[in-house]
């Protein structure tokens, strides 16, 4: 694979992401994390997963189709979700997770802001902290991803999942959410999370309006200048139907559109919820020369 451009367009991308136990090396083409929702309420796949049999049969196929991390989440985060007990939260992912680590060696990701579904997660055999709140929603987390030496993903949202599509508003989307994420960055360090562990999220689709949304999925590449590995979620959103002006269609397409468009700025890791259509897609994209302008080899 070609990395020679994206290192020249983007001097300060990183190229690493050490996790719990292994470390996660980037070439030009993006990982894809894939997303599985055990929950009643998500707001695209809700249900299709709620009984863990069916989210360990999901996870395991999206680990054939070629996920480089599996997400596992026991709580919806879309706008207005209802919040969920962390005993019911621990209830859901737990297993599956237990299931996965035994059946697969992908990397399992704990989506949560609960320190101690993030402590039993790990316990359990997940490898990252994929924390909407950016460690901010919990005031063991700190201390829980510090002991764990997890690798740890922090996301920008403004407001809540109960309040964050009220009325977003921004002075700058890019150059606001770039100064959070370097604040965020910085204070993780400061209170002892090794650089080399954080990932960092725009948070597309929390607490951003649908012109927020473009103009962040336009300009991801302006955050590779945080030097930390970044990871964009925009897999299905409400953005990409009312660009395509239907909100009832399946988004997949768009999505696709829209993971090619991140490829080009040498995002790392796209969260997705349909790994073969955009692995197949990055393929092509990238063998095509989408990313530098060079052919790749047909293996």
């Amino acid at each position: 694979m070609h990395t020679d451009d994206l290192s020249t367009r983007f001097p300060s991308r990183a190229s690493t992401w050490k996790l719990r136990t292994r470390t996660l090396t980037f070439d030009c083409t993006p990982q894809l994390m894939a997303i599985i929702n055990v929950t009643p309420d998500s707001f695209s796949d809700g249900g299709s997963y709620f009984d863990p049999m069916l989210a360990v049969e999901q996870a395991l196929r999206c680990a054939e189709e070629g996920a480089a991390i599996l997400d596992i989440g026991g709580e919806s985060t879309r706008p207005y979700a209802d919040k969920v007990d962390k005993s019911e939260e621990l209830r859901r992912v737990i297993p599956v997770i237990e299931r996965l680590r035994e059946a697969t060696s992908v990397p399992i990701s704990i989506d949560t802001s609960k320190a101690v579904v993030a402590r039993e997660a790990i316990a359990a055999g997940a490898e990252i902290i994929n924390d909407v709140t950016g460690l901010s929603g919990d005031p063991q987390m700190l201390e829980t991803a510090i002991r764990t030496q997890a690798g740890i993903c922090a996301m920008h949202m403004q407001g809540t999942p109960q309040t964050m599509q009220d009325d977003p508003q921004y002075d700058n989307v890019v150059e606001d959410i770039f100064a959070y994420l370097a604040e965020r960055r910085d204070a993780l360090i400061a209170a002892g999370i090794e650089p080399e562990r954080i990932c960092l999220d725009p948070g597309v689709g929390f607490g951003k309006t649908h012109q927020h949304n473009l103009e962040l999925m336009a300009q991801c590449g302006r955050y590779h200048e945080l030097g930390q590995p970044l990871l964009v979620g925009h897999s299905r959103k409400g953005f990409v139907g009312k660009l395509l002006d239907n909100a009832e269609a399946p988004r997949t397409y768009g999505t696709i559109g829209g993971t090619l468009a991140l490829a080009r700025q040498g995002v790392q890791i796209i969260r997705v919820h349909e790994v073969r259509a955009n692995k197949e897609a990055l393929r092509l994209f990238v063998a095509c020369g989408g990313v530098d302008g060079k052919a790749g080899e047909i293996l």
